[in-house]
C-alpha cells in the first residue's frame, strides 16, 4: 500500500486529487499539502522516522505552478535526498513534461484530472515499489515535445512536425499522421524552434523548411505547400522565407 502526500496550492484541485487517490485501493493514506515549502516539511519529518515510520511517504502528487517555490524547483530538491520518494507531476500545462521526466518523475498527469488517468499513475507507483531505485518511464530528449493523446503523455519527434498552427493560446501541431493541440502559444514555440529551421509565415503559422514542398506565387500571392496543405505567405514574412529558402538550396 502506497502512502502519498498530494501538493497543489489550489484547494479544489487539492481535495479532488485526495478524493482520487483515497478511493484507489492501492493507496493506502493520501494527504495534501498546501505548497512545497509545507510538503518538503512534511517529507523531511517521514525520512526523520524511517521507511517504516508513522509519516513515512512513498509517492509525492506534485502540482508544476505555484507561488513561491514551484514544483519542479522541488523535484530538484528532491533528488538531493538520500531516500527520496517517488514523483508524479499532476499539471494543467503541458510544456513542462521534457522537464520532468528529465527530474526521473514516474508520470505526468494532466488536469483536469481523469480517475483513469491517475489510477494509471498509481499503478507506475506502485510497480517501482514507493521509495524503491526507479527507473524514469520515459526518458526525452529536446528533440521531442510532449502530447495528450487518449488520457496518455506521448512524446512527438520534433523533425515529423510540418507547420504548427495558432488557435488562441493553444497551438496545433500537424504531421503527416495526424494532429496535436498544445497549450503552448506559437510566439514561444518560434522561439524554442527557430534555430531547427522553423519559421513565421503568419501570424497564425510557423512552418519547418525541410517540409516545404513548393512556393507558389500568384497573383502577388504568396503561398507555400507544406504537408499537402498550402499556407498563405504573409507579406512581411515573405523576403525572408525567400531567402531562408535560397540559402538552403
Amino acid at each position: 500500500m502506497l502512502r502519498a502526500l498530494a501538493v497543489d496550492d489550489e484547494r479544489p484541485s487539492l481535495e479532488e486529487l485526495l478524493y482520487l487517490l483515497n478511493a484507489d485501493p492501492r493507496i493506502g493514506s493520501a494527504e495534501g499539502a498546501g505548497d512545497a515549502t509545507e510538503a518538503l516539511r512534511r517529507i523531511n519529518r517521514a525520512l526523520e522516522s524511517g521507511p517504516d515510520g508513522p509519516e513515512a511517504i512513498d509517492v509525492v502528487f506534485l502540482d508544476i505552478q505555484m507561488p513561491g517555490l514551484d514544483g519542479l524547483d522541488m523535484a530538484r530538491l528532491l533528488t538531493g535526498f538520500a531516500q527520496p520518494p517517488l514523483v508524479v507531476f499532476v499539471t494543467a500545462h503541458e510544456d513542462f513534461a521534457v522537464q520532468a521526466f528529465d527530474l526521473k518523475a514516474v508520470d505526468y498527469v494532466l488536469k483536469p484530472v481523469r480517475k483513469e488517468r491517475l489510477a494509471e499513475a498509481v499503478r507506475r507507483a506502485a510497480e517501482l515499489g514507493g521509495s524503491a531505485p526507479r527507473i524514469p518511464v520515459h526518458e526525452p530528449d529536446p528533440d521531442h515535445i510532449a502530447v495528450e493523446l487518449g488520457g496518455v503523455t506521448r512524446f512527438v519527434a520534433v523533425d515529423d512536425i510540418t507547420h504548427v498552427e495558432a488557435q488562441g493560446d493553444y497551438a496545433r501541431l500537424h504531421t503527416d499522421k495526424g494532429s496535436h493541440l498544445v497549450r503552448i502559444p506559437l510566439s514561444t514555440l518560434e522561439d524554442r524552434w527557430r534555430a531547427r529551421g522553423f519559421v513565421r509565415i503568419h501570424r497564425r503559422h510557423l512552418v519547418a523548411l525541410r517540409h516545404i514542398g513548393e512556393l507558389r506565387l500568384d497573383a502577388g500571392t504568396v503561398s507555400v505547400l507544406v504537408g499537402g496543405e498550402e499556407l498563405q505567405v504573409s507579406r512581411r514574412h515573405t523576403r525572408e522565407l525567400r531567402d531562408l529558402l535560397m540559402r538552403r538550396s
